[in-house]
Protein backbone atom coordinates (compact mmCIF):
# COMPACT_ATOMS: atom_id res chain seq x y z
CA UNK A 1 0.00 0.00 0.00
CA UNK A 2 2.68 2.41 0.60
CA UNK A 3 4.25 1.87 -2.90
CA UNK A 4 0.83 2.72 -4.30
CA UNK A 5 0.58 5.92 -2.28
CA UNK A 6 4.44 6.88 -3.13
CA UNK A 7 3.70 6.43 -6.22
CA UNK A 8 -0.04 8.34 -6.77
CA UNK A 9 2.11 11.02 -4.87
CA UNK A 10 4.74 10.87 -7.66
CA UNK A 11 2.47 10.99 -10.35
CA UNK A 12 0.91 14.10 -8.54
CA UNK A 13 3.63 16.36 -8.52
CA UNK A 14 4.83 15.43 -11.71
CA UNK A 15 1.55 17.48 -12.39
CA UNK A 16 1.71 20.03 -10.34
CA UNK A 17 5.22 20.62 -12.06
CA UNK A 18 3.56 20.57 -15.57
CA UNK A 19 1.03 22.58 -14.65
CA UNK A 20 2.84 24.69 -12.79
CA UNK A 21 5.06 25.14 -16.10
CA UNK A 22 1.91 25.73 -18.15
CA UNK A 23 0.80 28.11 -15.81
CA UNK A 24 3.77 30.10 -15.60
CA UNK A 25 4.35 29.88 -19.67
CA UNK A 26 0.82 31.42 -20.24
CA UNK A 27 -0.16 28.37 -21.83
CA UNK A 28 -2.73 27.64 -19.16
CA UNK A 29 -4.92 30.67 -17.29
CA UNK A 30 -3.83 31.50 -14.14
CA UNK A 31 -5.60 31.65 -10.71
CA UNK A 32 -8.02 34.81 -9.96
CA UNK A 33 -5.71 37.14 -7.61
CA UNK A 34 -4.04 35.59 -5.11
CA UNK A 35 -5.32 32.35 -5.63
CA UNK A 36 -2.75 31.46 -8.18
CA UNK A 37 -0.91 28.88 -6.15
CA UNK A 38 -4.48 26.93 -5.06
CA UNK A 39 -5.68 26.59 -8.68
CA UNK A 40 -2.22 25.05 -9.92
CA UNK A 41 -3.01 22.82 -7.26
CA UNK A 42 -6.07 22.05 -7.99
CA UNK A 43 -5.63 21.32 -11.92
CA UNK A 44 -3.07 18.98 -10.70
CA UNK A 45 -5.33 17.09 -8.79
CA UNK A 46 -7.57 17.05 -11.76
CA UNK A 47 -5.01 15.85 -13.91
CA UNK A 48 -3.42 13.40 -11.85
CA UNK A 49 -6.47 11.45 -10.61
CA UNK A 50 -7.43 9.66 -13.68
CA UNK A 51 -3.50 9.72 -15.11
CA UNK A 52 -3.24 7.62 -11.78
CA UNK A 53 -6.61 5.50 -12.05
CA UNK A 54 -5.33 4.06 -15.64
CA UNK A 55 -1.24 3.87 -15.00
CA UNK A 56 -1.85 2.31 -10.84
CA UNK A 57 -4.53 -0.17 -12.08
CA UNK A 58 -2.37 -3.31 -11.50
CA UNK A 59 -0.16 -1.93 -8.28
CA UNK A 60 -4.24 -1.35 -6.82
CA UNK A 61 -5.11 -4.13 -7.63
CA UNK A 62 -2.18 -5.88 -5.94
CA UNK A 63 -2.75 -3.50 -2.56
CA UNK A 64 -6.56 -4.37 -3.01
CA UNK A 65 -5.41 -8.32 -2.68
CA UNK A 66 -3.22 -7.87 0.01
CA UNK A 67 -5.97 -6.19 2.39
CA UNK A 68 -8.21 -8.57 1.52
CA UNK A 69 -5.63 -11.05 2.44
CA UNK A 70 -5.16 -9.40 5.90
CA UNK A 71 -8.85 -9.02 6.59
CA UNK A 72 -9.61 -12.62 5.95
CA UNK A 73 -6.55 -13.72 8.33
CA UNK A 74 -7.80 -11.16 11.02
CA UNK A 75 -11.04 -12.91 10.63
CA UNK A 76 -9.50 -15.99 10.68
CA UNK A 77 -8.10 -15.61 14.19
CA UNK A 78 -10.68 -14.14 15.46
CA UNK A 79 -12.94 -16.84 15.07
CA UNK A 80 -9.94 -19.44 15.98
CA UNK A 81 -9.79 -17.34 19.81
CA UNK A 82 -13.69 -17.37 19.94
CA UNK A 83 -13.78 -20.88 19.55
CA UNK A 84 -10.66 -21.62 22.11
CA UNK A 85 -12.94 -18.92 24.42
CA UNK A 86 -15.98 -21.33 23.93
CA UNK A 87 -14.06 -24.87 24.31
CA UNK A 88 -12.91 -23.41 27.41
CA UNK A 89 -15.97 -21.78 28.61
CA UNK A 90 -17.63 -25.04 27.82
CA UNK A 91 -14.91 -27.06 30.19
CA UNK A 92 -15.67 -24.78 33.18
CA UNK A 93 -19.79 -25.37 32.56
CA UNK A 94 -18.78 -28.85 32.27
CA UNK A 95 -16.63 -29.00 35.67
CA UNK A 96 -18.69 -27.13 37.61
CA UNK A 97 -22.05 -30.10 36.72
CA UNK A 98 -20.20 -32.78 37.23
CA UNK A 99 -19.54 -31.21 41.13
CA UNK A 100 -22.91 -30.25 41.11
CA UNK A 101 -24.04 -33.62 40.43
CA UNK A 102 -21.14 -35.06 42.90
CA UNK A 103 -22.34 -32.84 45.62
CA UNK A 104 -26.14 -34.12 44.93
CA UNK A 105 -25.18 -37.43 45.07
CA UNK A 106 -23.14 -37.12 48.28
Amino acid sequence: MLRYTLMRFGIFVGCLLVVWGLVYSGLAPRGLGDSNGLWIILLALVFSAPISFVVLRKQRDVASENIVRRVDRAKANLEANRSQEDDAADDVRGTQAQGQEQAKAS
